[in-house]
């Protein structure tokens, strides 16, 4: 056994301790990654007020036999879960105070910090004796040490990797206070048909970076979130392969951007919010557990456990494992070269997680959908948009139905008979129509800001016979041209906000460049041009405006180019 301390060492080994099962909680192997992966969630710790009768479950350890310590910077902490990483220990600590040293006595499951003040380990030793703080059911007991400070051999391997964790650890937590430019993202999510929780979010999210803290709210009726990610480079990665991605297949679509904060304050740890680098945060009043509980979350991400320990995290509620098995099988990725999309190819679907589960989740799985597409039908009203300011001299419905198809299969259009800057736009359904003015609201189309509401009607009626119209009215219901009318079709997966760049298919081989950019030029400047290098079938073009890429879309989807083929163009996230 390695000596950890220069002096008494065999005293501190001879104290009172409890044995576990196992061989401690993990070391890392290399001091640069100290974050565990957490496999699943649920149960994490828990705090309640001290209850001197509430010892069932936990043997008392010899601390409190012993005689009461002398205040010092030093202090003995034990019984610590085997589960419990070196990174989640140290994050205890520092949630009181800047800490100097510390030594791991792993085969004891014991640690000692080294605070830089006194005041801050009087109050770690106060808040761990006023309340019963249990990791997977574990008091951890806290008590000042017989050393005033942590002179440890700076030559023992044990306490060089242990320093390099709290090295990486205080890293982290400056990181988490202070920050910095475009390490926050701003993911909203359109067409929510399937819940998403910031559990999904957390292992999306950290597949591409460290995660530090998240916070979840409602606005303008979307769910949204703030991501604070360890820096900037993980930061853009996230936005670069996640924007317009779609969590599960046709919905649930990521819309990302930069924040222009710094950091993020979080108070709570719960399903709301939750700070990774402090575990001792409030879950917050009328949430689950009541105030008083301490956070059952503890560190994030897939990628950032090296110790192979079981998750201390537990199992999320009800359908929730479910989803958390399949944001953790997601294939992540940015786009390659030739700006094909190298991930999320097909989402994931509820049926897919069904059979996962055992019968009686899947039970409730089934009731939730149920429910859920009532809570849709109430939440999306209508498939019948009212789109307003339109330009009259150019509006028609064949090019309402060319533009507002791109986010689902329109089925007829009526432009006002006494109003034509007005239309109104029936889709298959409501869910298509709200992600159809989700990304079409306020765009520039023909030099005027169109506005796009949710209409009152349930559907648009065709004009009666006799009944004047002057083709203000068309029914699309049997267009060859619908987007969507293939169930899991991959148009569904690239469906993204008006941009300056078009996606081109559907092109003959022998179609040169030139031609294609002779039709594009026809409705504005073209920045770029480039063939897919993988499949020449597919391009990209950039136009100098986002309304002029809209005008090119309207007017050049379905172009023929040749016998039998006819172009096919869409939004990209792309850029040349």
């Amino acid at each position: 056994m390695a000596s950890g301390l220069k002096r008494n060492i065999q005293e501190i080994y001879a104290a009172g301790h409890m044995p576990m099962n196992g061989s401690g909680y993990g070391m890392p192997h290399n001091g640069s990654q100290i974050m565990p992966m957490k496999q699943d969630l649920g149960e994490y710790m828990h705090q309640t007020p001290m209850d001197p009768n509430a010892n069932q479950d936990v043997k008392k350890s010899r601390l409190d036999t012993q005689p009461k310590q002398d205040p010092s910077r030093v202090l003995h902490l034990r019984n610590i879960p085997q589960q419990l990483s070196e990174s989640e220990v140290l994050f205890l600590g520092l949630a009181f105070g800047m800490l100097k040293n510390v030594l791991f006595l792993r085969s004891k499951n014991q640690a000692f910090l080294e605070f830089e003040t006194l005041n801050d380990a009087q109050q770690m030793v106060t808040h761990f004796n006023q309340t019963t703080s249990t990791f997977n059911g574990k008091k951890i007991f806290v008590q000042f040490s017989n050393h005033q400070e942590l002179n440890t051999d700076p030559n023992n391997s044990n306490n060089l990797a242990a320093k390099s964790a709290l090295n990486e650890a205080l890293n982290l937590w400056h990181t988490a206070k202070q920050g910095g430019k475009n390490t926050v993202l701003r993911a909203t999510i359109l067409n929510m048909i399937y819940p998403v929780t910031l559990d999904v979010l957390n292992q999306i999210f950290s597949k591409f970076g460290q995660l530090l803290k998240i916070i979840t709210f409602n606005k303008n009726d979307k769910f949204q979130a703030l991501i604070q990610m360890k820096d900037s480079q993980s930061a853009q990665n996230a936005k670069q392969a996640l924007q317009g991605q779609n969590i599960y297949n046709g919905c649930c679509t990521l819309q990302i951007e930069f924040s222009k904060l710094l950091s993020l304050e979080v108070r709570f740890n719960n399903d709301k919010s939750r700070d990774f680098t402090n575990l001792l945060l409030p879950t917050g009043e009328g949430m689950q557990g009541g105030p008083n509980d301490v956070s059952q979350y503890g560190m994030n991400g897939n990628q950032m456990n090296p110790y192979g320990n079981q998750s201390i995290i537990g199992a999320p509620p009800n359908f929730m494992q479910a989803v958390q098995a399949a944001a953790n099988q997601m294939p992540f990725g940015a786009q390659n070269s030739s700006g094909q999309n190298m991930g999320f190819q097909g989402g994931f679907n509820f049926g897919q997680m069904n059979n996962m589960m055992p019968q009686s989740q899947q039970n409730q799985m089934n009731q939730y959908q149920q429910g859920q597409q009532m809570q849709n039908q109430g939440q999306y009203g209508t498939p019948v948009l009212l789109v307003s300011n339109l330009n009259e001299e150019f509006v028609n419905p064949d090019a309402l139905f060319t533009l507002f198809g791109v986010y689902g299969d329109v089925v007829r259009v009526k432009i006002l008979f006494n109003k034509k800057d007005s239309a109104l736009i029936n889709f298959a359904n409501a869910q298509q129509a709200s992600t159809a003015q989700a990304n079409l609201d306020r765009i520039k189309l023909w030099s005027k800001q169109i506005r796009v509401f949710p209409s009152k009607h349930l559907t648009v009626q065709m004009p009666k016979d006799g009944q004047p119209d002057a083709g203000l009215t068309k029914d699309f219901t049997n267009s060859p041209l619908h987007r969507f009318k293939k169930p899991g079709s991959k148009n569904f997966n690239n469906i993204f906000p008006p941009s300056a760049t078009l996606h081109l298919s559907n092109i003959p081989q022998n179609v040169t460049e030139q031609q294609l950019k002779e039709i594009f030029g026809r409705y504005g400047t073209i920045k770029g041009f480039k063939f897919f290098q993988k499949d020449r079938k597919m391009a990209l073009c950039q136009m100098s405006s986002i309304e002029e890429a809209t005008h090119a879309l309207i007017l050049t989807h379905n172009y023929q180019l040749a016998d039998n083929m006819h172009l096919r163009v869409t939004f990209s996230k792309a850029t040349i």
